[in-house]
């Protein structure tokens, strides 16, 4: 089930990339004293209160400017109320309410979302609180007061905001359905796989780059196996600005993977795999969902026997984080082996549901460790006691240790290869959990 959604809206400068960086505990958004710093919505997963949610901090917005940057920062700003599914809608007590407010506010109105209004920089709580009131006129509720900076009062606007997840409609989980969410740079050929996929034209294709804005479900059947597949729009690299610096417009890409059981990766086989190509795979592998890497449009080119093996190394050597998930060469255009994929997707789903019993867990762990002594450090040597499978969904695993600092990466890399050549887990990550063992 995907997260809720909450962006934070407001007027250039009022402090949301502040207020982003705070509640995500990382400086994730730039701040700057200059208007206009945040380009693009960038994103954060957030938890509060045992609810977990997608933040998206945007660029200010300035209703009435012609600027060329300021203009795409507003439709990004109106993009992300789109997709939210809480406002918060940030003003600044220090320069109190102006029209562009009023005029932010007219537009979170007609979104018909819930606001939250939030008054920042009340560094003060006895003697600037007084300054808050007038943001009552703008007609969305109680203001909040808080200081992004300090910080102060934000536990009661986080309380505002998950109360609002209630009333946000709830997706059926259909146990038998397998999502598989595609994805990849514009104009890769998602729509038109999906198109060929169920033979009817059910998404907009078109050779403008960005066409599918929206995340759209198909629900599909072949071999009485169900699927529902989530068409994306494509993740586009802005071009370099001032601060020379790349963000990407990535949140419903996000909420798609989110979704998904399996995730398609579509690569155009005429660019190769890109630098955009391997944050998109990171994507999907960081959150855990079986992967599959797609060449699209093998059709195109001009082939011979070792063209192939040449595209296979290229996608081992950039996506060298993901070794375990199966390559296709396929044409959205013709069909060619675009029903094998389904094989495929089957094969990883029942890999993403595999349980192993705990003796055989650790019959081979036994075995590994035999083979390959466990690391040592100042005289001190790991000892891996046990081990024992706690999810499905990604396969998670926790490691019993003597100390936890002595786990290096590269053992639990190879303790992972082990698990694979015993048992396959083709297409999905592994996921370890180290704990060390009480000593009582």
């Amino acid at each position: 089930m995907s997260k809720p959604i909450v962006a934070i809206i407001g007027r250039p400068n009022v402090g949301k990339s502040t207020l982003f960086n705070r509640l995500a505990k990382s400086r994730i958004s730039i701040v700057d004293d200059t208007p206009g710093v945040t380009r693009d919505r960038i994103y954060a997963d957030v938890e509060w209160l045992n609810y977990k949610f997608t933040m998206i901090d945007t660029g200010g917005i300035e209703p009435e400017s012609t600027d060329i940057i300021l203009s795409q920062m507003r439709k990004q700003a109106e993009m992300a109320i789109d997709d939210a599914d809480v406002i918060i809608f940030l003003v600044d007590v220090k320069t109190g309410m102006t029209d562009a407010d009023t005029h932010v506010a007219n537009m979170l109105r007609r979104s018909h979302k819930p606001v939250v209004v939030v008054v920042n920089k009340v560094d003060d709580m006895q003697t600037q609180t007084m300054g808050m009131y007038e943001f009552y006129n703008l007609g969305l509720g109680d203001p909040i007061p808080i200081s992004a900076g300090q910080p102060l009062n934000l536990g009661d606007m986080l309380d505002e905001v998950v109360s609002h997840f209630k009333d946000i409609p709830q997706e059926e989980e259909e146990e038998d359905v397998i999502k598989v969410a595609i994805i990849g740079k514009p104009n890769v050929g998602k729509s038109s796989l999906i198109n060929k996929i169920v033979g009817e034209e059910r998404v907009i294709v078109s050779d403008i780059a960005g066409t599918t804005r929206d995340s759209i479900d198909t629900d599909f059947e072949l071999d009485g196996q169900k699927y529902t597949l989530i068409d994306t729009a494509g993740v586009r690299k802005r071009k370099k600005v001032k601060e020379d610096i790349e963000k990407y417009s990535v949140i419903r890409t996000i909420s798609a993977v989110d979704r998904a059981d399996i995730v398609l990766i579509l690569i155009d086989v005429h660019e190769g795999i890109t630098e955009q190509d391997t944050k998109i795979a990171g994507m999907a592998h960081e959150a855990g969902k079986g992967c599959i890497i797609a060449v699209n449009k093998w059709d195109d080119i001009e082939k011979d026997d070792k063209t192939m093996n040449h595209y296979l190394k290229e996608l081992k050597n950039g996506l060298a984080y993901m070794q375990y998930a199966p390559c296709a060469f396929i044409s959205a255009k013709t069909g060619q082996r675009v029903v094998k994929l389904f094989e495929t997707i089957r094969m990883i789903s029942q890999n993403q549901n595999l349980r192993i019993s705990t003796g055989v867990l650790n019959d081979v762990l036994y075995e590994a460790t035999s083979m390959n002594q466990p690391p040592s450090d100042k005289g001190k040597a790991l000892k891996i006691y046990y081990m024992t499978q706690v999810s499905v969904k990604p396969p998670t695993f926790i490691l019993f240790v003597n100390d936890k600092e002595l786990m290096h990466f590269s053992y639990t890399r190879y303790i992972e290869n082990q698990m694979r050549e015993a048992f396959g887990f083709k297409g999905t990550p592994i996921h370890f959990i180290v704990r060390e063992k009480s000593k009582n």
